[in-house]
């Protein structure tokens, strides 16, 4: 069998038996066959759908998206006009851009035992200073979450759920200023436009790992421990929380106990409605209005697919889908958010939007035979050419080094 088959049959799967993880959901994808267990459901794939920030009353800082500066050394190139690659590199050490969406960041994963029983999964960041242009090691932060722009972000420091959010700037490496909150807090994430702000809310650590009886293994801890989130306005640094109950697996066969134990909220590209995936409900994904109440998927919403990072593209006309691996070896749907026409592209997992036209993904070289030596590329719909941004990542799903990307749109 090989690796398209492999990825296309596990995306089918993915929603009763995924691993346990958030080093990459292209990894977990192809592992998924190797470490089957019923309800496994893949964790940090949420973290794509709803990673990145939470609200204050401080102005976010200017993109800089015009700046069109050549890459500096390290045998960086500039490909066009504001694109910086550096395919030598692998974690990068200097910046990546294209079109002015920005690698804006990356974290190295590793499950760091506690007790004989437990452990947490962990993330180390590495945030790029817009000043400098280069990556520098973030370790205060269990979560960061980068507005649009790439000069400000959201943290929550260590031992989630977070009782604080920190706004930081990142060009001085800095926290300008925490909002306390009651319920404690466990994911970010900003919404397209950078006005509103959602916090997802944890009773106990999103991130905790168990030991599987009679193998060396973490699994999730079960059931979730979501309680609801806050919607913050970035202006004024207002929010208030929203409880979102988790329905029994008595009463819902969608409920507490097979929901991933980190499931974070995101807000829909109008604002009008908040979501989050359910990995083996009836359409992959839940929504509900800004009060909490369970509604159908908005039209436009239709075709939104929770583990594939790049979401809609600017204008809301297309949506980045999942693996297809027909025309190439490895590559992805594009979809027509009106009529769910599918565009095959190149790239083996869809990161991030470049305009409306192009991506960044991960992809393997055409004539890899390893299917987790991927590097960050640029493709462009309608074409088969793709664009090296970075160097090729080592190791399989879950080795220590192995570094997963943040993104912020311009």
């Amino acid at each position: 069998m090989n690796v398209d088959d492999i990825v296309r049959d596990a995306l089918r799967e993915q929603a009763a038996e995924q691993p346990p993880a958030a080093a990459g959901f292209a990894d977990r994808v192809l592992a998924v066959r190797r470490r089957r267990r019923s309800r496994r459901i893949a964790l940090a794939a949420a973290a794509a759908v709803a990673a990145v920030a939470v609200g204050v009353a401080v102005p976010l800082m200017d993109s800089g998206k015009d700046d069109v500066r050549p890459s500096g050394g390290g045998g960086g190139i500039v490909v066009e006009k504001k694109t910086k690659a550096h395919p030598d590199q692998s974690p990068p050490r200097e910046e990546i851009s294209a079109g002015g969406t920005t690698l804006a960041g990356y974290f190295i994963p590793e499950t760091v035992k506690k007790t004989s029983g437990t452990a947490v999964y962990q993330r180390t960041y590495h945030l790029l200073n817009p000043r400098t242009g280069t990556y520098a090691k973030a370790a205060d932060w269990s979560w960061v979450a980068v507005a649009r722009g790439g000069r400000t972000a959201a943290v929550l420091e260590q031992d989630l759920p977070a009782s604080r959010i920190g706004l930081l700037d990142l060009t001085t490496g800095k926290v300008e200023r925490w909002i306390p909150v009651d319920h404690g807090v466990g994911g970010l994430a900003f919404s397209r436009d950078g006005r509103k702000l959602v916090a997802t809310t944890y009773s106990a650590n999103p991130d905790l790992r168990v030991k599987v009886n009679g193998s060396g293994d973490w699994d999730q801890s079960q059931p979730s421990s979501r309680t609801g989130f806050y919607l913050f306005d970035v202006a004024s640094g207002k929010g208030d929380w929203t409880e979102v109950k988790l329905a029994s697996s008595s009463d819902d066969p969608r409920g507490a106990g097979f929901l991933n134990s980190r499931q974070d909220f995101a807000l829909t590209d109008d604002g009008r409605h908040v979501w989050a995936g359910n990995p083996i409900g009836t359409i992959g994904k839940e929504f509900w209005d800004l009060r909490g109440t369970e509604v159908s998927a908005p039209a436009a919403d239709t075709y939104l697919e929770w583990f594939v990072e790049a979401g809609k593209s600017p204008d809301g006309r297309l949506v980045a889908g999942d693996f297809a691996g027909q025309k190439w070896k490895t590559s992805s749907w594009v979809v027509d958010a009106e009529s769910g026409e599918k565009t095959e592209v190149r790239g083996q997992q869809l990161l991030a939007w470049v305009g409306n036209q192009q991506l960044i993904a991960w992809d393997i070289d055409k004539n890899d035979k390893s299917e987790f030596h991927q590097r960050l590329v640029l493709v462009t719909v309608g074409s088969d050419k793709e664009v090296p941004l970075s160097g090729f990542r080592g190791g399989t799903d879950g080795d220590s080094g192995r570094w997963e990307p943040l993104f912020a749109q311009p």
